[in-house]
Order: structure tokens, then C-alpha cells, then sequence
């Protein structure tokens, strides 16, 4: 199994800029494809974005797609996902998740990181 912590959560204005890093620990941090999701209050949960074991080809959710990026520091078994260009439809709260592959039922979750973009 794996535990996932998230952090870099915070209040941001709009137009700005935040990163969240996912860190894992249990097991082998290479044997996981890691996701991010977030959630709202009355909302659907969205699968915002991915990336593989291989760290190929990454996943973004046309909501987020060319201000968002993923990527993954394999050695520090950290996951970040740099946001910018920030709006408020992007307040939630944000979970990493992992599994074997890159999908929407993933088996790990962390606990969540607040985000709200307001002025």
C-alpha cells in the first residue's frame, strides 16, 4: 500500500499561482501512476489531471488544460502540480490519488488540500 500527503494549499488571488506536491511513502513510489483530483461542495469530483509510472504522456481535464502542469520527482517520491492562471471555479479541495494506472476509481487517496482563489 501507499499514503499520499498532500500540501501547498492555501488562498490565492486570481491570476495566481500555487504549487501542490503529493508525497508518498509505503510502497514503491515508481510502482504508481498519480492522479489529481478536487472537489466542491454540491459539485461532481473531477479528475483534473494524471501522469504514468513512465512519466509520459500526461492527463488534464480541458478545465484545466495549458495551466495546469504535472510532473514527478521519482527520487523525493513527489508529485507536484503547478497551477497557475488560477480562478475561482478552481476552489476545492484537492486530493492525489495512486494506482497502477492512470484512472477515474483510483484505490489510494490522501487526505486533501484546501484552495481557494478569491480577492
Amino acid at each position: 500500500q501507499v499514503q499520499l500527503v498532500e500540501s501547498g494549499g492555501g488562498l490565492v488571488q486570481p491570476g495566481g499561482s500555487l504549487r501542490l506536491s503529493c508525497t508518498a511513502s509505503g510502497d514503491s513510489f515508481t510502482n504508481y501512476a498519480i492522479g489529481w483530483f478536487r472537489q466542491t461542495p454540491g459539485k461532481a469530483r473531477e479528475e483534473i489531471s494524471c501522469i504514468n509510472r513512465s512519466n509520459g504522456h500526461p492527463y488534464y481535464a480541458p478545465s484545466v488544460r495549458g495551466r495546469f502542469t504535472i510532473s514527478r520527482d521519482n527520487a523525493k517520491n513527489t508529485v507536484y502540480l503547478q497551477m497557475n492562471s488560477l480562478q475561482p471555479e478552481d476552489t476545492a479541495v484537492y486530493y492525489c490519488t495512486a494506482d497502477f494506472f492512470c484512472t477515474s476509481t483510483p484505490d489510494f487517496w490522501g487526505q486533501g488540500t484546501q484552495v481557494t482563489v478569491s480577492s
